[in-house]
């Protein structure tokens, strides 16, 4: 009666063990929902992989991986003096790097915990966090003023578009040289293998260490099968209410009750950046679809994704099966098609 996310585990851990060992310097990424696993599960794969440091989102999970996960704690989100970053546990406060995207900021965690650990994030194109040159360079003569500080490194967050950012950070590892800091580590994210080893041959005086997330948790999607379970079969005909709200049948078929709703993120769509024209009319076409109350849901039967009958509750949903198409009994598994990223399960089966 779940919604139940099932891994041919033999499979997964060969995936994460081939990527690991054709990924030098990997640091591995466990953040949110950690993409679908939980944070837990993945700081105990990252244990068993046996590297050396784990990334996680924000401060308020690092209790979720550090009993799980014996190594260093990349936090990605900036440190900033207020919040959660000034609530880490000393027992935790040698295993933490903090992310530093602030020039002020230097001064205000070095003040606070001298002995600190920390990246200087430098600004990429994104714009999201991060640090102009000129910051950095200011940055470096704060660190160099500190004889204690430890700073790890520099990080580059850059845009997802693999193969398109070379130049980009050619110019930004440029510009971390000409600041003259005492590192010798680039700590980066959504750059392919060939990127990275045109970087690694290109500067061999400095270690490229990628973050990753998505391609190693998620990077066998065929080790991977979400299910959900029939919970109940109503026959309606023509012009028959059912749901919260009323609605009537459009024809004769089976209303069918299924777990997995909004809790589970469920019919919780996110935008998907995508510009093209084509794109665009499918949003489009999906809107003129829910005015009328024919939503593609994300369960399929025999193979074709079934239409939503209403809007998803909170932990099931209801769906339309037309006359004539197979009925599956109260029990039954069907398959869900979901975004790993954005879906909580109610259980999580490893063989």
């Amino acid at each position: 009666m779940s919604l139940t996310l099932t891994v041919d585990g033999d499979r997964w851990r060969r995936h994460l063990r081939a990527y690991t060992d054709a990924t030098p310097g990997l640091v591995p990424v466990a953040k949110g929902n950690g993409y679908g696993f939980t944070l837990g599960r993945l700081a105990r794969k990252t244990q068993w992989l046996g590297l050396d440091t784990l990334a996680v989102g924000t401060y308020d999970e690092l209790p979720e991986v550090a009993g799980r996960y014996d190594g260093s704690l990349l936090v990605l989100t900036p440190w900033r003096p207020f919040g959660a970053a000034l609530e880490v546990d000393p027992a935790l406060a040698k295993r933490v790097i903090h992310t530093v995207s602030r020039q002020e900021d230097v001064a205000g965690l070095l003040d606070r915990e001298p002995g600190a650990r920390f990246l200087l994030e430098r600004a990429t194109s994104m714009l999201r966090h991060g640090m102009s040159a000129r910051e950095l360079w200011a940055a470096a003569r704060e660190v160099a003023a500190r004889p204690g500080a430890k700073v790890e490194g520099v990080a580059l967050h850059l845009p997802l578009a693999h193969g398109a950012h070379l130049s980009e950070v050619r110019r930004l590892v440029n510009d971390v040289v000409a600041a003259e800091l005492p590192l010798d580590t680039i700590w980066v994210s959504h750059l392919s293998a060939a990127e990275l080893g045109e970087l690694r041959s290109a500067y061999p005086d400095l270690t490229f260490r990628p973050r990753v997330g998505t391609d190693l948790w998620l990077g066998d999607r065929g080790a991977l099968h979400v299910t959900a379970t029939v919970l109940d079969v109503h026959e309606v005909e023509r012009g028959d209410s059912y749901g919260y709200r009323h609605r009537t049948a459009p024809k004769a078929g089976h209303i069918l009750v299924v777990s997995g709703g909004t809790a589970h993120g469920i019919g919780l769509e996110a935008p998907t950046g995508e510009a093209s024209l084509r794109a665009r009319a499918a949003t489009l076409a999906r809107g003129g679809l829910d005015a009328a109350g024919f939503v593609r849901s994300p369960f399929s039967i025999d193979g074709k994704q079934r239409l939503f009958a209403e809007p998803p509750h909170m932990q099931a949903s209801m769906l339309f099966l037309p006359h004539g198409a197979r009925v599956p009994a109260i029990g039954d598994e069907i398959d869900v098609r979901v975004r790993y990223t954005a879906t909580a399960f109610d259980r999580i089966v490893v063989s």
